[in-house]
């Protein structure tokens, strides 16, 4: 049972008491699990796919490594990673079970199945020792943790010294104009698509607006180095519709 903490966050443009924001995102995810990875293309045009791509030609991933992805969902990021590294482990994280079905079909698939493993967990509260990891990924799901700062902190506290954390997320676009023209399109145009391809117009609704509220790239960077990382640095992906950061266990 989640502690009541007396505190509000946000949920999209909605504040909700802070222990009600994880069962609110199990929700979203759990409805949109099946169409998860079709509507990622449509929405992005594909392009997501390049800044995954991006995101492992930084991290460039090493034979032996062992990744924790968290809010690592179908496993997209894991499989990248392996298929990088050429052997290794990958553990992929999420907070819903549906999500973590449908990864593990899709590992079937590519004949993955022996280098991963598939835990339900916090990313708040990662169920696993200190010093345990080389690398750590986050892509497109720390502006859905409650408390982002302490996902940060589980991180450094689960990687070993010398380990890699890389977050892969939404930003904002430093061009007022730009950006004007991107909400244009979230807002108007993402929430349709859901409801055409996932049924479901309320979880890309929300998706949109959490995109909205989470911290830009300066303020994030500063996050990371609080959590203790240092060579924190970060690269923005078309033109800061995207954004990577980096930092290491040192």
């Amino acid at each position: 049972m989640s502690e009541d903490t007396g505190k509000t966050t946000h949920f999209g443009f909605t504040d909700v008491p802070e222990n009600e924001k994880a069962g609110r995102v199990q929700g979203v995810f759990r409805s949109v699990a099946s169409k998860y990875d079709i509507m990622n293309d449509v929405m992005s045009f594909g392009i997501h796919r390049l800044w995954k791509d991006a995101m492992m030609d930084w991290l460039a991933p090493r034979p032996g490594q062992r990744l924790l992805d968290v809010a690592g969902g179908t496993g997209d990021i894991s499989f990248r990673f392996l298929k990088r590294a050429g052997s290794g482990h990958a553990t992929v994280l999420d907070l819903t079970e549906p999500m973590l079905v449908e990864g593990r079909k899709r590992a079937e698939a590519e004949a993955l199945g022996s280098s991963l493993d598939w835990v339900v967990g916090d990313a708040m509260a990662l169920p696993f020792a200190d010093n345990s990891f080389d690398v750590y990924t986050i892509s497109f799901g720390i502006r859905n943790v409650t408390r982002p700062q302490q996902a940060l902190n589980e991180a450094y506290r689960v990687l070993r010294p010398g380990g890699r954390l890389m977050v892969l997320e939404f930003s904002q676009i430093p061009n007022d104009l730009m950006q004007w023209a991107y909400d244009l399109y979230s807002f108007n145009i993402i929430p349709r698509m859901g409801q055409v391809i996932a049924q479901d117009r309320d979880s890309y609704q929300y998706l949109v607006e959490s995109i909205r509220k989470f911290p830009d790239q300066e303020t994030f960077l500063g996050m990371v180095q609080t959590a203790g990382f240092g060579n924190a640095k970060y690269r923005n992906l078309s033109m800061g519709v995207a954004c990577l950061h980096s930092g290491w266990k040192l």
